[in-house]
């Protein structure tokens, strides 16, 4: 028998969500995100992690919804734009896609409205059958039964969106801490469950976007769907226990814990990248100083798996000159040329193992 509809609470909730282990875990998670959004902007291109980072996000929450793929995939699927090496690959890139794009559009508007939100989803889906017109949908669990069932009518659905809508951007109305309020919007949605398909990858993009919005994040690079994933019981445990008992504190706590441990382990990874462009640099500039260039550096880093047109992009020279560029960057080892199909791709095997291993550092 379906369970009965949870119509969540409109917000803000009228309730005090920053009690004193909430505070004290506060101090840690923004302490956490500050070093991180300081480590981003050490690096030269904002390309680099954005291109790279976004889809190890990408690959993450994709994994939440069973939709698997590897690294080599990933990435040779990002060289080659309109084929892919899997159909997980190929979905991985419409999150990382909507991601990017949800990304210029927070920066330019600083805004997160319920168009945005279906764009993200119709960007993931391929589609654009937006909020849910028809009842019926219910979230099962592994053995198919009916946890919960969110809101079903079309027009509660649209009126729930509209009050998140509005808590999402009218800051005057709480005083709740950013972080607190990302935690709130991130169960609401999930909780309200608006599209037929995508509302859990839609629901995480809105996570990072919401910290670019508030300003604790210049570009979309939080690994929270890694933690998530590694969570996965607990998360949907808690998110059933605001819903059945109110345990909100308990969510906060997790989403804050999430918050630092990504945080931290993200830094140290842009850290990394930093220090391995350096090594590139070095090498370059004494064994190739002839076509040594920062731009050329940029690019090999922005492209695991780099293309000679993207050296024609990238740096404005001809088919011919980035060939030579790559062949000669191949040549003293710091890409390896390989051959799939009828393309030669050009790999940055140390960035690539850095981003597969990022869990070690």
């Amino acid at each position: 028998m379906a369970l009965k509809a949870y119509i969540p609470p409109l917000l803000p909730l009228g309730i005090d969500l920053e009690t004193k282990p909430v505070l004290k875990k506060l101090a840690h998670a923004h302490r956490a995100l500050a070093e991180l959004k300081g480590a981003a902007g050490l690096v030269p291109n904002e390309g680099i992690l954005l291109n790279t980072l976004s889809l190890q996000e990408a690959k993450d929450s994709s994994a939440i919804e069973n939709i698997i793929t590897t690294q080599d995939d990933l990435y040779r699927s990002d060289a080659t734009a309109d084929r892919f090496a899997s159909l997980a690959a190929k979905e991985v890139h419409s999150y990382a896609l909507a991601l990017r794009d949800g990304f210029r559009a927070v920066r330019e508007t600083r805004l997160i409205t319920n168009n945005d939100i279906e764009a993200l989803q119709a960007t993931l889906e391929r589609n654009r059958a937006g909020f849910r017109k028809l009842p019926g949908t219910a979230l099962k669990n592994h053995i198919g039964e009916v946890v919960f069932t969110p809101p079903q009518q079309h027009n509660e659905i649209l009126r729930l969106m509209a009050n998140l809508e509005r808590f999402v951007n009218a800051d005057e109305e709480t005083d709740l801490d950013p972080l607190v309020k990302m935690a709130v919007i991130h169960h609401q949605f999930e909780t309200i469950h608006p599209f037929y398909d995508g509302n859990g990858r839609t629901g995480r993009i809105l996570n990072v976007l919401y910290l670019v919005k508030v300003g604790l994040l210049d570009s979309p690079v939080l690994y929270l769907s890694r933690y998530i994933n590694q969570n996965k019981a607990d998360y949907y445990r808690l998110l059933q226990l605001v819903r059945t008992e109110g345990a909100w504190e308990s969510w906060v706590l997790w989403m804050l814990e999430g918050v630092e441990q990504t945080s931290r382990q993200t830094t140290r990874l842009v850290h990394a990248i930093r220090a391995l462009m350096q090594t590139y640099k070095a090498r370059i500039r004494n064994e190739l100083p002839r076509i040594y260039s920062q731009d050329l550096l940029n690019n090999i880093f922005s492209h695991p798996y780099s293309k000679i047109a993207f050296v024609e992009r990238d740096l404005g020279v001809s088919r011919l000159t980035a060939t030579r560029y790559l062949d000669q960057l191949a040549g003293i080892g710091v890409m390896q040329k390989v051959r799939f199909g009828r393309d030669n791709y050009y790999i940055n095997h140390a960035l690539m193992d850095l981003l597969g291993n990022a869990q070690a550092l």
